[in-house]
């Protein structure tokens, strides 16, 4: 059996079973996500191959569009704010396209790949294409050859992400890769919205510096119930090892080599991709632990983009979510259901009232093969029917005893406040009667054997949010005693986390060794916490 890479998820998390099913998370240093790409208006990308990594220590060949040249890109959220932003000549998925309402753009592709492979392409689905010059007419679109790069000329008509991916040998050159995103911004920005770069009150802690603003735009469409405060990009897909070994088998058999040397026309490969049996499922080309590492860190090099979403209670968090692979995938957002906004870039409202929206509340998404959503997820802590914060109104602390007063539609509205958007009905009411212990004593969880954490002291031991909440905090029976661990001490727990998971099982495994593949955590912090998404 092989050891998976547990080192990372150790070091980041100490959880505790909840009754909500979710995870509480004692925060160490982590890594946050965003929704990181490329804006050059004028796109120039190569389909080539390169070895992508896995947690249980596996490369597996694959192919993936990339920056034709590794300088003078427009990144977004801009390379200041992002840490170690890069385009690397290869990677999966393909840089995210990031582009505005109506503009005109171009995506000029260079066929990289073995010349055994054949031709490439790319399609885009739901935008305009205008004109597509060079390379040579395939089935659905004009194709790139080992020789002669294709010129792609799109508009894009409606804000909302989309994929794009190939054309060429689909069964074949998406599975090995050749995928990505396109994010169309909205050209105006609706009443109400806070501007990029005017930062949210309820981002901004007492005594901390506001946090960086890491949207792309102050809203997902032109409409005012879209606005957010925090955005990420979710690419689902899996992989088969078997079809890309036969794949670089074929590319470096001698003779198939020669024969295609010369570019000949209608040179491809012949691997067979039905039975289809995926053992790798990943998020933006990475499955658990490895998609809680940084964006672009230095282990990953072709595949730069995590996935860690991270927010305070309150907050409007847009996930766009495509479904880039071959199988639909039954996703759960633990803490929340997610509002579905739109599909596709199309913005869903109400038949009868344009102001309304009408998308559906999902407890579980579905990630389906080409499709694309956009989402809102927030969480407050209302429906816990106890303080989340921790607070003690006996004590003379304003940390441990502000106010609520309830006139937010019933959150607390004080934006200078820690407690900002707490649920007021739940202010100062203890977790139970009997606020530690187990179920069965009327505690709120029971615990496993300590001999069965044999991946590290991930008990993080609070029910509460915030720094130093166990240590203020009383219920019925005295002061909650104070948790944490070596790597997390009580002064400094900082949140929640909710697990977010396929909900097929052998999907959050890596080769069917469980935890790995489509998972990863929903951060939620009190805001004494400084979110940094710059990696």
């Amino acid at each position: 059996m092989r050891a998976m890479k547990m080192k990372k998820a150790i070091s980041k998390t100490q959880l505790l079973l909840v009754p909500m099913v979710a995870v509480v998370l004692l925060l160490a240093a982590t890594a946050h996500a965003a929704a990181p790409g490329i804006k050059d208006g004028n796109f120039a990308l190569t389909a080539q191959p390169a070895f992508l990594t896995q947690p249980d220590g596996q490369t597996i060949y694959s192919w993936g569009y990339g920056c034709t040249v590794s300088t003078g890109h427009t990144f977004a959220p801009s390379a200041s704010l992002m840490t170690g932003a890069a385009c690397p000549g290869m990677q999966v998925p393909g840089p995210t396209l990031i582009v505005t309402e109506n503009q005109q753009f171009t995506v000029t592709l260079t066929n990289g790949l073995p010349a055994a492979a054949g031709n490439t392409s790319i399609l885009f689905p739901g935008l305009q294409l205008i004109s597509a010059t060079g390379g040579v007419a395939g089935l659905l679109t004009q194709e790139a050859t080992a020789t002669s790069p294709v010129v792609y000329t799109l508009t894009a008509t409606s804000p909302g992400t989309r994929a794009y991916y190939s054309g060429t040998q689909g069964d074949l050159q998406v599975e090995m890769g050749l995928y990505g995103a396109i994010i169309v911004l909205p050209n105006t920005t609706p009443t109400g919205c806070t501007a990029v770069g005017s930062v949210p009150a309820h981002y901004v802690a007492p005594g901390n510096s506001p946090e960086a603003d890491f949207r792309l735009a102050p809203a997902a469409y032109d409409h005012a119930k879209t606005c957010y405060d925090r955005e990420y990009l979710f690419q689902f897909s899996e992989m088969d090892s078997r079809i890309h070994s036969q794949a670089l088998a074929q590319v470096s058999d001698p003779a198939r080599v020669l024969a295609c040397a010369a570019a000949v026309a209608g040179c491809s490969l012949q691997v067979p991709t039905e039975p289809y049996h995926p053992s790798y499922f990943m998020i933006n080309g990475r499955s658990m632990p490895d998609d809680m590492d940084p964006n672009y860190a230095t282990q990953y090099p072709h595949q730069p983009y995590n996935g860690n979403p991270h927010m305070h209670p309150g907050e409007q968090v847009l996930i766009r979510v495509i479904g880039q692979g071959r199988w639909q995938h039954p996703f759960h957002e633990h803490g929340n259901h997610v509002r579905i906004l739109g599909r596709d870039g199309n913005l869903i409202l109400s038949a009868t009232d344009s102001n309304s929206l009408a998308g559906p509340l999902f407890f579980t998404t579905t990630t389906t093969p080409g499709q694309a959503f956009d989402g809102i997820f927030y969480w407050t802590a209302k429906g816990l029917n106890w303080d989340a914060y921790g607070h003690n109104p006996t004590s003379a602390d304003p940390l441990a005893n502000p106010s609520c007063d309830g006139l937010l539609n019933g959150y607390h509205s004080k934006t200078t406040d820690l407690n900002y958007y707490e649920w007021c009905q739940d202010h100062n009411k203890p977790l139970q009667v009997a606020p530690f212990g187990d179920v069965a004593g009327g505690g709120p969880a029971t615990l496993p054997d300590p001999n069965l954490f044999t991946n590290g002291a991930w008990y993080g031991g609070s029910p509460y949010l915030g720094p130093n909440a166990t240590v203020r905090a009383t219920g019925p029976t005295g002061t909650t005693p104070p948790s944490g661990t070596i790597a997390n001490p009580p002064t400094t727990e900082a949140g929640f986390a909710f697990m977010w998971h396929s909900h097929n099982e052998r999907e959050i495994t890596t080769n069917n060794i469980f935890p790995g593949g489509m998972l990863m955590m929903m951060l939620v912090d009190s805001r004494e916490f400084v979110i940094d998404e710059s990696n």
